[in-house]
C-alpha cells in the first residue's frame, strides 16, 4: 500500500440488481416474525423496474461510508475479469476508496445478487463466487473492518487473526455476514477475541449465541461482550440500537424519517460503518451512537446501500436539527 489507511475494509463485493415487484404477498406468523414473501408459483410475475447498483456489499458499503466521512479508506476484495468487475473498480475509485488490494480473478465472474424489492423491504438472492482467499501485504491500517465473505474463507479468517495478533496497533471492527454468523465463536474464537467493535442485529446475535428465545437486550449485549469484543452494538430496526462497552449500556432511538423509507437495504451497514468511523475519528461511544442512525435514516430514502450515505458535515447538520428526545439513554 502506498499510503497509510485509516480503515481497510475486507469482504466480498457484488453488483445488486433491484427488481421492484408489483404483485406479491407477505405472510407472517402471529408475532409478525418469520415473514415470507409469496409469489404465484408457475406464473408470469410483472415487475415495475430494475435498478443496477455496482460495488456494494457490507464491506464496500463501509469503505464508501468511511470515505465520505473523511477517513482514508481501502478495500480488500475479489472481482472477476468481467464488465461488472471493471464497473466496481470505477465506482470505488470515484468514491476515493483505494483499490490496490482488489484482486481481479482471471476467468471468474464478479458476484451478482438479485434483490426482490417489495414495499420498503427486500429479499436478496445471493451467490458467492468461489474465490481463492489469501491475505496479501496490507500495510499497517489503523483499523480493519471485516464483514461478509464466502463459505470457503475459514482459513483466511485465521490468517487475518494471526496477522492481527502480530499487529496489536491495528484495531478490528467486525460486522459478521451470513457465513460468519453461522460459524460463530466456535469456529472464529480468534476473530471474536481480537475484535474492538462488534455490530449485528438482535436476531443475528441470537443466532450467534444459539439463544433463539432470548429477549433481554442486556443479556444479549453481555453475552456477545463475553466472547471478546470490547464494544458491542446491536441494532433493532425501528426500535433503534443498543451498545455496551463493558461499563455502560446505551439505547439510541432511530433518527426520525423525513418520509416513508424507499428501501431499507443498507441501513444496518450504514449504522455499523458510521458508528465505527466516528469511534475511529476519536469520538466516545455515546457521541458516535448519536450520529450512526442519521446515516441509516438517509440511506433508506434511496435505492441501494450507498447513494444516501452522508458526509460528516451533513450528519452534523442533521444532528443540530434533531428533536430534543433524540439522545442516547443509559439502560
Amino acid at each position: 500500500m502506498n499510503k497509510k489507511l485509516d480503515i481497510l475494509a475486507i469482504g466480498d463485493i457484488t453488483t445488486d440488481a433491484f427488481i421492484k415487484l408489483q404483485e406479491a404477498e407477505v405472510n407472517c406468523d402471529i408475532n409478525k416474525d418469520n415473514c415470507k414473501i409469496c409469489l404465484a408459483f408457475g406464473d408470469k410475475i410483472p415487475y415495475e423496474s430494475v435498478t443496477i447498483v455496482p460495488a456494494v456489499g457490507n464491506s464496500p458499503n463501509a469503505a464508501v461510508s468511511a470515505s465520505r466521512l473523511g477517513l482514508t479508506t481501502g478495500l480488500l476484495t475479489n472481482i472477476g475479469d468481467d464488465d461488472e468487475g471493471k464497473e466496481a473498480l470505477a465506482s470505488l475509485a470515484k468514491e476515493n476508496v483505494a483499490t490496490d488490494l482488489v484482486k481481479t480473478n482471471a476467468g471468474q465472474k464478479t458476484n451478482y445478487h438479485y434483490v426482490l424489492w417489495y414495499g420498503a423491504e427486500r429479499t436478496i438472492l445471493i451467490k458467492h463466487e468461489k474465490y481463492d482467499y489469501s491475505l496479501p501485504d496490507i500495510g499497517n491500517p489503523r483499523w480493519i473492518y471485516l464483514s461478509s465473505l464466502g463459505e470457503n474463507s475459514l482459513d483466511f479468517h485465521h490468517q487475518l487473526a494471526t496477522w492481527l495478533l502480530a499487529h496489536p496497533e491495528t484495531k478490528l471492527a467486525f460486522q459478521p455476514g451470513t457465513f460468519q454468523i453461522n460459524l460463530g465463536p466456535d469456529k472464529l474464537p480468534d476473530i471474536f477475541a481480537r475484535t474492538e467493535i462488534f455490530v449485528c442485529n438482535l436476531e443475528e446475535a441470537r443466532r450467534i449465541l444459539k439463544t433463539p428465545d432470548e429477549t433481554d437486550v442486556k443479556n444479549l449485549l453481555t453475552s456477545i461482550k463475553n466472547l471478546g469484543p470490547k464494544i458491542v452494538g446491536l441494532t433493532d430496526g425501528p426500535n433503534g440500537a443498543y451498545t455496551f462497552d463493558g461499563t455502560d449500556m446505551w439505547q439510541m432511538p432511530i433518527y426520525p424519517d423525513p418520509k416513508s423509507p424507499i428501501s431499507r437495504t443498507g441501513a444496518g451497514d450504514a449504522f455499523a460503518s458510521t458508528f465505527t468511523s466516528f469511534i475511529a475519528l476519536g469520538m466516545s461511544v455515546p457521541e458516535a451512537l448519536k450520529r450512526a442512525p442519521i446515516n441509516s435514516m438517509s440511506v433508506v430514502q434511496s435505492v441501494g446501500a450507498q447513494s444516501g450515505l452522508l458526509t460528516k458535515e451533513k450528519i452534523e447538520k442533521y444532528l443540530a436539527e434533531a428533536p430534543a428526545d433524540y439522545a442516547p439513554k443509559k439502560l
